[in-house]
C-alpha cells in the first residue's frame, strides 16, 4: 500500500518497503527517466530539495528517508535493518515498488557507499551512472572517529534556535547554505521528545550499529565491480575521502573521472548552481552510440 501527498512540486510518499514505512520525496514526472538521489548516514531525503527541484525538470527524481531516519519507520531489529546490506535490499524494493527498472544514482556519503554496493551487485546494469559525493572505499578513520562523536550522541535541545545552532556548527563543512536553508534543515531534521525537548530527527540504534562495525565502510573489491560510468565528488577540504584515495579511485573498478569542489568539507550540498551543474553535466552525457544515456 502507499500514502502520497504532494506539496510545492515535491510528492511525499509513504511505501511498505521489506515491512516497513518508507518516506520518499518524489519529484517530476512519473514518465520521465528516473533518478535515484540517496542521503547520507545522519541525514534525510529533503537534503536534496534543492537539487531535486532542479532535475525534476528532465527526471523522475527520487529522494527516500532510510529506514530509521526523518519520516521512515524505525526497525524493532536494528543490527540486522541498520546495515548496508540492508539498505541495498530495501533499495533494490524500492525500484520494484515505484516500476522503475533502471535509473541514475547520486549518493552523497553513505548513499554513495550503498550506491557503490549497489552498482557491483544487485542493481549492476540497471545504474546507468553513478555519482558518488564525498566518499570512498576507505573512509578517513580520523574522520570517522569525528563522525561517531556526535553521531552517537543523543542531544537535547531547549528550542528550535538551539538545535539550529549545533545544526550550523556540526555541518559547516556542508559548504555555502544560507539561512532560509539552515533552518530549512533545522525543520526537517529535529523530533520533540515526550517532555517537549528537541532532538535529532533519527532512531539512535542507528548510531550505535554504526559504531560497532566500522569495517564495513572498507570495501575496495566493491569499487572494482563497479563498472557504470561514475563520477566521484570531493570537497576540497573533506577529511573523509582523502586526495589518494579519490585518485586512486579514478585508477581502479570504473575509472571514475574526478571532481573537487571547492569552499566545503565533507559532504558537499549540492545546493548551489556550480554544483548542481557538474552533476547534471554528468548525468547528460552521451554513450558511445551517441544516444543520450538514459
Amino acid at each position: 500500500m502507499t500514502a502520497e501527498l504532494t506539496c510545492l512540486g515535491r510528492r511525499s510518499l509513504y511505501l511498505d518497503i521489506c515491512g516497513h514505512e518508507m518516506h520518499v520525496s518524489e519529484w517530476g514526472e512519473r514518465n520521465a527517466p528516473a533518478l535515484v538521489m540517496w542521503h547520507g548516514l545522519a541525514r534525510t531525503g529533503r537534503d536534496f530539495d534543492v537539487a531535486a527541484r532542479h532535475f525534476a525538470r528532465r527526471y523522475r527524481v527520487i529522494c527516500p528517508d532510510t529506514l530509521g531516519r526523518g519520516l521512515s519507520g524505525w526497525s524493532a531489529n536494528p543490527d540486522r535493518d541498520y546495515t548496508l546490506e540492508a539498505y541495498a535490499d530495501h533499495a533494490v524494493a524500492l525500484l520494484t515498488v515505484l516500476g522503475i527498472e533502471r535509473c541514475k544514482w547520486v549518493g552523497t556519503s553513505m548513499g554513495g557507499l550503498l550506491g557503490m554496493s549497489l552498482a557491483a551487485g544487485p542493481l549492476k546494469r540497471r545504474i546507468e551512472r553513478l555519482v558518488v559525493n564525498d566518499i570512498g572505499p576507505r573512509p578517513n578513520p580520523a574522520a570517522i572517529t569525528r563522525i561517531r562523536a556526535y553521531v552517537t550522541a543523543r542531544p537535547s535541545f531547549a528550542n528550535m534556535r538551539e538545535f539550529e545552532a549545533f545544526l550550523r556548527r556540526i555541518y559547516l563543512p556542508f559548504g555555502p547554505l544560507g539561512d532560509r536553508e539552515w533552518r530549512a534543515m533545522a525543520e526537517t531534521s529535529a523530533r520533540r521528545r515526550d517532555d517537549g525537548s528537541i532532538t535529532v530527527h533519527y532512531d539512535p540504534e542507528i548510531m550505535r550499529v554504526f559504531a560497532d562495525q566500522p569495517d564495513g565502510l572498507h570495501c575496495w573489491p566493491v569499487w572494482d565491480g563497479v563498472d557504470c560510468p561514475t563520477l566521484v565528488l570531493r570537497g576540497e577540504d573533506s577529511d573523509v575521502l582523502l586526495p589518494e584515495v579519490a585518485e586512486e579511485m579514478t585508477r581502479r573498478g570504473p575509472g571514475a573521472s574526478l571532481v573537487t569542489l571547492p569552499g566545503c568539507g565533507h559532504a558537499p550540498m549540492l545546493n548551489v548552481p556550480d554544483q548542481i551543474q557538474v552533476v547534471e553535466n554528468f548525468l547528460a552525457e552521451r554513450g558511445s552510440s551517441g544516444e543520450p544515456h538514459i
